[in-house]
């Protein structure tokens, strides 16, 4: 993957969706989500780079598997869900972007609850017992 090649080509077809827009605007959209996919494949490669990465660090520091892939699957969800925010929007559909985001941003709650219980039940059998005795 070539940053300079994404560039142009979403300069490309930043110049040719506008072109397109006056035209044909559904057409302009099916060529932005084109470009859009051709990105993100060019993308796959360097995105398990990271992801080996990544797992590799938690091997090494002995961190529970479940934790790092539901870390994995949040950071995943949130560059889904900005990328079909982004989408709608090129699209004219702001209020549909706003849904999307919130549906991203529920899923990463819901993914993060067992994640969070963990930490409170970790600190809470760390302090102390307070009470009397």
């Amino acid at each position: 993957m070539d940053i300079l090649q994404i560039v142009g080509l979403g300069l490309a077809v930043t110049f040719l969706v506008l072109v397109l827009k006056e035209k044909s605007p559904v057409f302009a959209v099916v060529v932005t989500l084109f470009a859009a996919a051709m990105i993100f494949i060019m993308l796959v490669d360097q995105i398990r780079l990271v992801l080996d990465m990544l797992q590799k660090m938690a091997e090494s520091a002995h961190l529970n598997g479940v934790y790092v892939a539901t870390i994995l699957k949040i950071i995943g969800i949130a560059y889904v869900a900005e990328f079909g925010a982004q989408i709608a929007r090129e699209a004219g559909q702001g209020s549909l972007a706003g849904k999307i985001e919130l549906a991203g941003k529920v899923a990463i709650l819901v993914l993060a609850v067992p994640i969070l219980t963990s930490i409170v039940e970790t600190v809470m059998n760390i302090m102390p017992q307070m009470g009397g005795g």
